[in-house]
């Protein structure tokens, strides 16, 4: 598309028209309307020499703000704006399933009993922690334009893991800030800081493309990055892992989806999908998720789902948590990985304000929630069971 910039300038009785075109590159033109020959003849070559001077800096301030503006809008975006429509993946998407009406699962009250009944939420989210070991709560995640250079990964778990999206070349969207700056990976810490270790998940979408890109265990060596697993999922797809298939998290799962965000917790609309949580932990798995981490009897497995209980008032609590308790009766919670007991993971936004999400959500207990029946899924997602996935 070709850009024009009119720019009308009068110099006494001379009057000039410049035009400038953009097709890519900056071109440009001078176009004068001159009155009587007289004025023509007052205009000296100094004067003309400075239209030309001037002429060319606007040519260069435009076509220097065009470059950076460009380079803005390919630039890698921590917390940026996520792909619509949201909620991620489609309508009959596990993550985004209503459970309302839900069976509640016969040995309920027992997985619940193994929790500790009296076990509270806590919010896995926030913004800067002040510890220099681990910099921020929550997870960040990145969005990238479909030019990000893809670099390649090498993975522990090789077997299980993603090495290029469908239609796509090998490789994960990781910016080359990652390398050595701070924020861009849970926990904080920077790729190449020798001192990183916990789960360092790092979530890139590609919004161009439509892909979620997540990685575990994260590390940068020197010469090339490292990580424990990866996976890659299609945006429009509902499409599991592979059976016995691991993912960036333990149950096989992708990430992102199932995070509590800020936007959405302070947005005008209900937020219309399920939360992550992990617990201490879990025997086994069940749909939707597609991997074991434990076998612990009397546990619950990946994959099962909570849900508060619709008898649970949640009227009093700020308007943001209510919408976020809300959720969890219509939505709940998947458990996807194995960690401490209810913990809800969201992500790191340093407009998060701990001092009053802590106290909410220590006030509703592991008690208020029931377990929806082991393996129950929507009719949506049993036409797509079977359609696993091997990138």
């Amino acid at each position: 598309m070709t850009h024009r910039w009119p720019l009308w300038r009068k110099d006494g009785d001379h009057e000039e028209y410049w035009l400038f075109e953009l097709p890519g590159i900056v071109t440009h033109g001078v176009f004068a309307r001159k009155r009587p020959a007289d004025v023509i003849g007052r205009t000296t070559a100094l004067r003309g020499l400075r239209r030309i001077v001037f002429m060319r800096r606007f040519a260069c301030v435009v076509f220097l703000g065009l470059l950076s503006f460009h380079a803005a809008a390919q630039s890698p975006v921590r917390g940026g704006d996520l792909p619509q429509p949201l909620p991620l993946f489609p309508p009959g998407n596990w993550w985004n399933a209503d459970v309302t009406t839900a069976p509640v699962d016969p040995n309920s009250a027992a997985l619940i009993d193994f929790i500790g009944p009296a076990r509270g939420m806590h919010p896995d989210f926030g913004g800067d922690s002040g510890d220099s070991s681990a910099p921020i709560y929550g997870m960040p995640y990145i969005v990238v334009a479909g030019a990000q250079p893809l670099v390649p990964v090498t993975f522990d778990y090789d077997d299980e893991s993603d090495h290029a999206a469908p239609g796509r070349p090998p490789g994960y969207p990781i910016p080359e800030q990652a390398k050595s700056e701070q924020k861009w990976i849970e926990g904080g810490l920077a790729g190449a800081d020798p001192n990183a270790d916990g789960d360092r998940h790092m979530l890139l979408v590609d919004r161009d493309n439509r892909m979620l890109y997540e990685l575990y265990a994260l590390h940068w060596n020197g010469q090339g990055w490292e990580a424990g697993s990866g996976a890659i999922f299609p945006l429009d797809s509902s499409a599991r892992r592979p059976d016995g298939w691991t993912s960036a998290d333990a149950a096989g799962l992708a990430i992102l989806p199932g995070l509590v965000r800020y936007d959405e917790a302070y947005g005008g609309a209900p937020i219309r999908h399920a939360f992550r949580v992990t617990v201490r932990r879990t025997n086994g798995y069940v749909f939707p998720a597609s991997h074991r981490a434990g076998s612990t009897s009397g546990a619950l497995p990946m994959g099962a789902r909570l849900r508060l209980k619709a008898s649970k008032d949640i009227s009093g609590f700020p308007e943001p948590v209510r919408r976020i308790f809300q959720a969890m009766k219509s939505y709940g919670l998947i458990v996807a990985d194995n960690g401490s007991d209810m913990y809800v993971s969201g992500t790191y936004d340093t407009r998060w304000d701990n001092d009053v999400l802590n106290p909410a959500f220590a006030a509703i207990k592991a008690s208020d929630f029931e377990v929806v029946q082991l393996g129950w899924e929507p009719a949506s997602g049993r036409r797509g069971r079977g359609r696993s996935v091997r990138h």
